[in-house]
């Protein structure tokens, strides 16, 4: 019989990654888990733990020798997080891997108005120059994220006026990567929209917050220029306080308000709306 493809799960550590480690281990697949601290990474049956960080491309190439596909969960925010991947993704092709399945953003352009978006538009681009074969799956904002939006106050705060955003969970993007994973050669180059299964504005989404947790949430449409003086606090770069602001911008702009249904096409189930989540992670 001939072997296995060795598959490689980048992010292991964190929220995605894990999720699709844990599901490939429940399935009996082996797999190869790249992180960059060894004592964090999960136990799994069948899987190998390799040292290997984006920017280390020795170490990535080694660990990934042998590797078929490889799900590469984007870098943490960083000035210079294109570079780590560019590094990581020619790594990837030094190695041999034929297919990879990168971590991208909805609406990715090199002029995206939430600004590391144009980071992750940078990076498909590399790796449609790199020779292997790719899938992208465009992640929506998270709704794991919405109630840290919420500041102390119970105040979710942010110039995104009535724009709508079709937020995604992430189980169903880890749900979507594992079905990609399973059959990459199914699914060579496609672009993946991964949205939720309705387009809310912020104000619908600290409403639904507040009538699932029963405390109150409410939105306050802030101005740019307000907006930035209320993050100043905070002493972050410039570049990161960019993109703080433009994830309301972004909503904003309407950019992110459109609806997909392919969770549900390369799951074969529907994709959860945020009551749904809210209730789910009780």
């Amino acid at each position: 019989m001939p072997a296995q493809p060795v598959i490689a799960v980048t992010g292991s550590t964190g929220a995605v990654g894990g999720r699709v480690a844990r599901d490939l281990a429940a399935r009996g697949i082996p797999q190869r888990l790249l992180v960059r601290d060894p004592a964090r990474a999960p136990e799994l049956d069948a899987a190998e733990v390799h040292v290997a960080g984006y920017s280390d491309a020795d170490a990535a190439a080694a660990a990934l020798d042998g590797v078929t596909t490889l799900f590469m969960v984007s870098a943490s925010e960083t000035a210079d997080r294109v570079e780590h991947h560019r590094q990581f993704i020619d790594a990837a092709a030094r190695a041999g891997v034929r297919s990879i399945v990168y971590t991208s953003f909805l609406a990715a352009a090199p002029d995206a108005v939430f600004t590391l978006g144009r980071d992750h538009a940078a990076t498909e681009e590399i790796i449609r120059a790199s020779g292997m074969s790719w899938t992208f799956l465009r992640d929506n904002f998270y709704m794991d994220m919405m109630e840290l939006f919420a500041g102390d106050d119970g105040v979710i705060r942010g110039p995104a006026g009535e724009g709508r955003c079709s937020l995604v969970s992430r189980a169903d993007v880890a749900a979507t990567a594992v079905a990609v994973l399973l059959d990459p050669a199914a699914h060579a180059h496609a672009t993946y929209d991964l949205t939720g299964p309705e387009a809310l504005t912020l104000k619908e989404v600290a409403e639904k917050i507040s009538a699932v947790r029963g405390h109150p949430v409410r939105f306050i449409d802030e101005s740019v220029d307000e907006a930035y003086a209320s993050r100043a606090v905070f002493g972050a770069p410039r570049w990161q306080v960019d993109a703080w602001v433009s994830t309301y911008t972004a909503i904003a702009s309407g950019d992110l308000a459109g609806i997909s249904g392919d969770v549900e096409a390369v799951t074969g189930r529907p994709a959860q709306t945020f009551e749904e989540f809210l209730g789910a992670v009780g």
